[in-house]
């Protein structure tokens, strides 16, 4: 029998989705060793396991992946058995990278959808959903979840101000969508630094749309998020 980590994803050239994966973060909170990205999750990079999802959502035309710009070279190698992929050089922020990517997806592709390397669990039916969303007449379109946890409004000497209500609250995950020229702009106003694609584009006052997210798009931050990856991993196989 063949396993799918031995065949090489051929992705869909009548797509209409190109995904941007920056992935040049260095991941402090995980500690120290390789970049984020490059962090083992069973015996295979966070960056592989990504890559595989993604190239599996029938849309999607074509990845490009922002790594580390003295890794370039090592992570194409590492991604072609996976997926045909684009790698350039990211920056030295998350935007840096998202912009350095999207500088070479074609003006012919009309979705863009970014996503974190770190959510390298988030499945093939989430990237279409969210690529739906756009091709439906959104500007831009987030996966999100709700809040389960009580949270509180706490002042800086720790004393509790009220409890918010989570009725109105998301909790984002990505892929997150966009129509390309929405993104594009919204890369090309922003004054400040940005960690959210989708905020940028809330500063253009073009509304923003969620849908429902996904368990297995958890973000990949601290040791105990591998555990609970590691975990996941074996429910999704």
């Amino acid at each position: 029998m063949t396993d799918d980590r031995d065949v090489t994803a051929q992705l869909n050239a009548r797509g209409d989705v190109a995904v941007v994966v920056p992935a040049a973060g260095a991941g402090v909170r995980l500690g120290p060793g390789a970049p984020k990205a490059l962090r083992l999750l069973e015996g295979e990079p966070l960056l592989v396991h990504a890559i595989r999802r993604t190239a599996a959502a029938p849309s999607v035309r074509m990845i490009v992946v922002a790594a580390p710009p003295a890794e370039v070279e090592a992570v194409h190698d590492l991604l072609s058995p996976v997926a045909p992929v684009t790698v350039v050089a990211g920056g030295a922020e998350r935007q840096d990278s998202v912009a350095a990517a999207l500088a070479v997806v074609p003006d012919d592709v009309g979705i863009v959808l970014v996503h974190d390397a770190a959510r390298c669990l988030a499945p093939a039916e989430l990237f279409e959903r969210v690529a739906a969303a756009v091709r439906d007449g959104a500007d831009a379109v987030i996966p999100a979840l709700p809040v389960v946890d009580t949270i509180k409004e706490v002042a800086a000497d720790g004393t509790v101000l009220g409890t918010v209500d989570r009725s109105v609250l998301r909790a984002v995950q990505t892929p997150q969508g966009f129509r390309a020229g929405t993104l594009r702009a919204a890369h090309a106003a922003a004054a400040d630094s940005h960690t959210d694609d989708a905020g940028a584009v809330e500063k253009l006052g073009r509304p923003v749309l969620c849908v429902p997210g996904s368990d297995f798009a958890l973000k990949i931050t601290r040791p105990i998020d591998l555990a609970l990856a590691t975990h996941l991993l074996k429910l999704s196989e």
